[in-house]
């Protein structure tokens, strides 16, 4: 699922939130040289620009891409085998017509836009199945299946009872501007604030944390996209959680949604309803660069190739394994995973892509999470630990950190884990693309996996002899360290190292490894 910045809205009506107004290319920037723990990209580049580059393709597996973005247009991958738009498969890969990427959401009857959750899936699946049973007359098969059943129809309820709430709070929230707005001729600002008087203490504590956003430099319009984005996600999620999933995807897409071995089904609408943060993480990754337009991506030789299966809801199973091994046939050797969830009733299908990817070779890079949980306790899916026992060596995953040092250095939605988690990569107020020639900030380790994946596409351009498992070693090895105790996401007391928190201990830095890799480290 791609959570939009946490539900932005119930961060501002219950916390206190603020960062130093930061440059708007931060995640690029280098701590010891402009003392911000961005990923040091362009210290990187400025010490390689005599080296050549190789193109190197990231396939992107997200919501969609915009790929007529001012920032995009001319770092999206084209497949050249491809005659646009004549309906055949020309290259015979078996998609027709994927000039840029695939959809594996689409079909001949539309595209997804919003999904269910995996669990909501699990219990719709089995709500049908034992509402026509009579239960004190199960075989032993059906006893234990049963059982089952009921913890998953308790889990359910939580979740349900949870995304009630919280839409009700953003609802709340939305309502508040509105009022704002209203009394001040459409305009909302710092003045507009002051203006209005609360009518309860909800509004007094959402006032409160309104104005300190803005007095760090959160612009209104940004604001009011981000608690759309949340509202219109859990709308979503309470109404397609009650609805049969698998006939809705089954009309809308076409295939045999339980058939994980289908392979060729989707369209070739990339864009997709809701490319906001696939065009983000894109930007992240590639957004071109020196051409006085919006940002500078991390990479400077980088093609997106686009692979949309993430809908408003958990991603598939399915989908994910299909965009993996669509990325490795068409020469993908890094792919971005921002998306994750608790469940996966398909795990093997995704772990023989995984187990496909490497030994083709092609890197994983992937989020993991934004529920500030500790990875080694409760693992997110897809994850590197295939159902063989093999552990995947091509697989990096990410936490989120901000931008300079002190207690809230990590993100505080951010998964963490000393076993699980290999290191922390910018995530928190991002500045990066999103469609029709926008941009805007995000928060999330979605935004943390493509600072990685940039990072290691600068790896891959300028060595491109090293491995996937050697691009991770050398990024592993070269982390900048911090020697100070940080606040534990999720937790209300105590702090942790670094070192506590993930496996390598530190805040990726290419520039530390473009330095390792040239030969200019001192002999430790």
């Amino acid at each position: 699922m791609k959570k939009n910045l946490l539900l932005v809205a119930l961060f501002i009506a219950s916390v206190s939130f603020a960062q130093k107004k930061l440059p708007d290319n931060w995640q690029t920037l280098d701590p010891t040289v402009d003392k911000v723990y961005g990923v040091g990209s362009e210290e990187a580049l400025k010490k390689l620009k005599d080296k050549k580059s190789k193109t190197v393709i990231v396939a992107v597996i997200d919501s969609g891409v915009d790929p007529n973005h001012e920032d995009l247009k001319n770092v999206i991958w084209t497949n050249t085998a491809e005659i646009p738009d004549n309906g055949i498969d020309d290259d015979h890969n078996g998609y027709v017509d994927d000039v840029h990427g695939w959809s594996f959401l689409g079909g001949k009857n539309g595209d997804i836009d919003h999904e269910a959750t995996e669990l909501a899936r699990i219990y719709q699946r089995g709500n049908r199945k034992f509402s026509k049973l009579d239960t004190t007359k199960l075989t032993a098969e059906e006893a234990k299946e049963f059982a089952e059943f009921k913890k998953t129809r308790t889990a359910y309820n939580k979740e349900e009872a949870t995304a009630e709430q919280q839409l009700l709070g953003i609802t709340m929230l939305s309502t508040y501007l509105d009022n704002v707005k209203k009394q001040s001729n459409g305009v909302l600002n710092k003045e507009a604030l002051n203006n209005y008087t609360p009518q309860n203490k909800t509004e007094k504590k959402m006032k409160s944390g309104l104005k300190l956003a803005f007095a760090f430099g959160i612009k209104p319009e940004e604001l009011e996209d981000q608690i759309k984005q949340a509202k219109d996600q859990l709308e979503g999620e309470v109404k397609f959680n009650k609805m049969n999933a698998d006939s809705v995807r089954e009309y809308i897409v076409g295939d045999h949604v339980n058939d994980v071995n289908e392979r060729y089904y989707g369209n070739n609408h990339i864009q997709g309803p809701d490319a906001l943060h696939g065009s983000h993480v894109a930007g992240i990754i590639a957004g071109m660069r020196n051409n006085n337009l919006g940002i500078n991506g991390i990479a400077d030789n980088v093609k997106i190739m686009v692979i949309r299966a993430v809908p408003n809801g958990d991603e598939r199973d399915k989908d994910i394994a299909n965009g993996i091994r669509y990325a490795v046939d068409n020469g993908a050797s890094i792919i971005n995973m921002s998306f994750g969830k608790y469940y996966s009733p398909d795990k093997k299908a995704v772990d023989e892509a995984v187990k496909y990817a490497e030994s083709k070779d092609v890197l994983i890079v992937h989020a993991a999470g934004n529920e500030s949980k500790d990875n080694d306790v409760e693992l997110s899916y897809p994850n590197r630990h295939l159902l063989s026992g093999e552990i995947a060596s091509n697989w990096i995953n990410v936490g989120a950190n901000a931008s300079d040092g002190g207690k809230s250095m990590i993100g505080s939605f951010s998964n963490y884990g000393l076993k699980e988690v290999d290191l922390f990569a910018p995530g928190v107020d991002i500045y990066s693309t999103i469609p029709n020639n926008k941009y805007t900030k995000e928060s999330g380790t979605s935004m943390a996996a493509p600072s990685t994946t940039g990072a290691a596409a600068i790896v891959r351009e300028y060595f491109p002899e090293l491995k996937s498992s050697e691009v991770r070693a050398v990024l592993m090895k070269t982390v900048v360290t911090y020697k100070k105790k940080v606040k534990v996401p999720g937790a209300k007391k105590g702090k942790r190292k670094i070192k506590e928190l993930c496996i390598s201990g530190g805040f990726i830095n290419v520039n530390n490894a473009a330095k390792e890799l040239m030969g200019l480290n001192k002999a430790k």
